[in-house]
């Protein structure tokens, strides 16, 4: 039997007291703060706002409003119910945050309740209007198992050792998945360029693709639909189509106007637009697509389609769109800079065989790369569900 398992047989062996966050905590809510405040308040006390990446933190000023050990939690929007924890700091949070502060620490372990929060919070989250949110209020009535603190600090103490360890390997998969990404793109651009030249000729993009055409919305039918590719139906890591939207004649949005055919390339020319692109397969041949993606299609004659999709998909390309786009809040290129790209063009024969390389290449690329996040999201899961299982108590009856 474990400690775990001792503690719960002896303090709480019919179950545990069920308790509502505000019995157990004062609630306060975070101040708006805009970005021209941070830039006039700089310091080094970070700000919290509704984002998880950076670990949540927006910015930093030169005054703080708590110093305390407590949890946050975001307010609004897409990772409204994402719950942190804090201690020995000094930090802000935005009005889209609030914060718990537990009032008896002999009887509640924060850091105990941060991992409950962590499996009950999302469970609260309102998805309606298309804004999700977890408001104070909601918060403040969230049930939660509260066993003897002896307990709680027995599986403070395992999942704190259980997230060290999922980190780590997270990190050193991570740091693989990245490794084998570098490989994969430093021998695909040398084989894309350590080329004969006696046999190569350097053409633009324009030169070797074919003219594209938009639809005539004013003459389709009501009843005709499209698939309708936009900038987020393309992953930016995987490089296909994962969605798209029904549209027709009445709910058209204004970008959608490209026709796309089979073995059509997209590269996405307004943000995000870095290495944002894919190879049009069958399923989409005839399907409409936004003005934010240059089309090309190759002329095949002249070049293979996947020819171009591998210098699409270069060091040399993302060189060449770095330097063309322009704009700092909405960076853009036009197809006319896309199109003026030059490639070298060797005999379809070497192309054949040069791609034929690079498919293979990918294909186990792939296979390493793909191992790598599935392996990741399986470790994931598995913290999930031991930390769920932990958090788990039967309610003790009266």
């Amino acid at each position: 039997m474990s400690k775990l398992d001792e503690l719960i047989a002896e303090l709480c062996p019919d179950g545990v007291e069920f308790v509502t966050v505000e019995e157990i905590c004062d609630i306060t809510r975070g101040r708006v703060m805009s970005k021209n405040y941070l830039r006039e308040n700089t310091g080094v006390y970070p700000v919290y706002s509704s984002q998880t990446a950076n670990n949540g933190v927006f910015g930093y000023i030169n005054t703080f409003d708590y110093d305390c050990e407590s949890v946050t939690w975001t307010t609004d929007g897409a990772n409204a119910g994402s719950v942190f924890y804090h201690i020995n700091e000094k930090f802000s949070i935005t009005n889209v945050c609030g914060l718990l502060r537990v009032k008896n620490n002999e009887l509640v372990s924060t850091k105990f309740l941060f991992y409950v929060l962590q499996v009950y919070a999302k469970k609260y989250v309102n998805d309606g209007m298309g804004n999700p949110k977890l408001m104070s209020n909601v918060m403040a009535r969230i049930s939660v198992p509260l066993p003897p603190l002896a307990v709680q600090q027995e599986i403070v103490r395992i999942l704190d050792n259980f997230t060290e360890l999922t980190a780590e390997l997270t990190a050193e998969l991570t740091a693989e998945l990245t490794a084998r990404r570098k490989q994969y793109e430093y021998y695909r651009d040398l084989l894309l360029t350590d080329l004969n030249e006696d046999t190569v000729k350097w053409i633009s993009l324009k030169e070797c693709t074919l003219p594209t055409s938009n639809i005539k919305w004013s003459l389709e039918d009501e009843s005709t639909t499209y698939k309708y590719i936009d900038l987020t139906s393309v992953d930016r890591e995987l490089h296909y189509i994962t969605e798209t939207q029904e549209i027709n004649k009445n709910n058209a949005p204004s970008r959608a106007q490209q026709i796309v055919k089979a073995g059509d390339i997209l590269f996405a020319t307004t943000r995000p637009l870095l290495k944002r692109y894919c190879l049009i397969d069958s399923e989409y041949d005839g399907q409409i697509c936004s003005t934010g993606f240059c089309v090309l299609r190759a002329n095949t004659d002249i070049v293979l389609q996947k020819w171009v999709l591998y210098h699409i998909a270069s060091s040399s390309f993302y060189y060449h769109v770095e330097k063309y786009q322009q704009g700092a809040s909405y960076p853009a290129i036009s197809d006319t800079n896309v199109k003026d790209y030059r490639i070298p063009v060797p005999p379809i024969e070497e192309q054949e065989r040069i791609v034929a390389i690079l498919d293979r290449f990918d294909a186990l690329c792939n296979d390493l790369t793909s191992g790598i996040p599935a392996e990741i999201e399986a470790r994931q899961k598995q913290y999930e569900y031991y930390r769920d299982k932990l958090l788990s108590f039967k309610e003790v009856t009266a």
